[in-house]
Parts: C-alpha cells; sequence; structure tokens
C-alpha cells in the first residue's frame, strides 16, 4: 500500500552537512520524495510537533534543539513507506542502532539522534498537515517505478 510519511533532518544532519547521504539513501532504496523544504522552525510550531513530549523533562531541551539551526522536512512516498522508513532511520538511540541505518551510521547520541520519522499513518498525516500545504506536495511518476515494484 502505497503511504505518505514525514521526515525530518534535524538540526544535527543539516549543520553536519548530512543531508545529501541520508537524501540519496531514501531515493536509492526507491522512495518517493514529493515535498522539501529547509526550514527554520519556529518555538510554536517545534512545540505543536513534539506536543505528546511537553510534560516530559526533556521538552525545553528538545524545543530549544529543534529550533537552533534550520532542518529539512520532506514528505516521503512509497510502498509501506512509513515501516520502511522506520526500519532505515533506525532505534531512537543510535548507539542502539543497528549499523547500516541512518541513526546507526551517523548518530552518538539520543539527544543528537540526526533524524525523525513518522511512526504511524495517524502521526505522518498530522505531521504532515503541520509542516506542508496540500498543494505544496507534488504528485508524479517515477520513469523507474516497474524495476521498484511489481
Amino acid at each position: 500500500m502505497i503511504e505518505r510519511s514525514f521526515v525530518m533532518m534535524k538540526p544535527d544532519a543539516v549543520s553536519r552537512r548530512l543531508m545529501g547521504q541520508i537524501l540519496s539513501r531514501f531515493e536509492d532504496k526507491g522512495l518517493k520524495i514529493v515535498a522539501m523544504k529547509l526550514r527554520q522552525i519556529d518555538e510554536d510550531l517545534a512545540k505543536e510537533h513534539h506536543g505528546e513530549h511537553k510534560e516530559k523533562p526533556f521538552f525545553g531541551g528538545l524545543v530549544e534543539y529543534i529550533t537552533s539551526s534550520p532542518a529539512l522536512t520532506m514528505v516521503i512516498e512509497g510502498d509501506d513507506a512509513i515501516s520502511v522508513i522506520r526500519k532505515m532511520v533506525g532505534a531512537t538511540n543510535p548507539k542502539e542502532a543497528d549499523i547500516g541505518t541512518i541513526r546507526g551510521d551517523f548518530g552518538m547520541d539520543t539527544g543528537r539522534n540526526i533524524i525523525h520519522a513518522s511512526d504511524a499513518p495517524e502521526s505522518a498525516a498530522r505531521e504532515i498537515a503541520l509542516f506542508f500545504d496540500e498543494e505544496e506536495i507534488c504528485d508524479y511518476s517515477m520513469s523507474d517505478n516497474a524495476w521498484i515494484y511489481e
């Protein structure tokens, strides 16, 4: 089933110049980038995006981190995209993430874990709507689709 997921390369990925390497992993896998913005996330948007953590002790630091530098926000589409992307991203704690995953290859600390990806269709829909207007999401065909999907 074709799904859309929200993916954010966090400020550490942008500041460490890892965007191209990470983006190419999604494209190499056969996933389709249908929207993308490099943006400075403001405090209100950061608080809304991470609202489920607002009562946790790390919330303030999380908001400060995510607003500290630009982030690359994306909508990525593909067959079972949410679970495929989560596997590619790896465990939240980079020290526990498998080598070969984005966090396993580029991260060292949970507080600087490089990337966020939606964990369910409901969160994907909510996060996409927070960061993108529907008209910003492109609908197009990839010429190599027949070589990616049966």
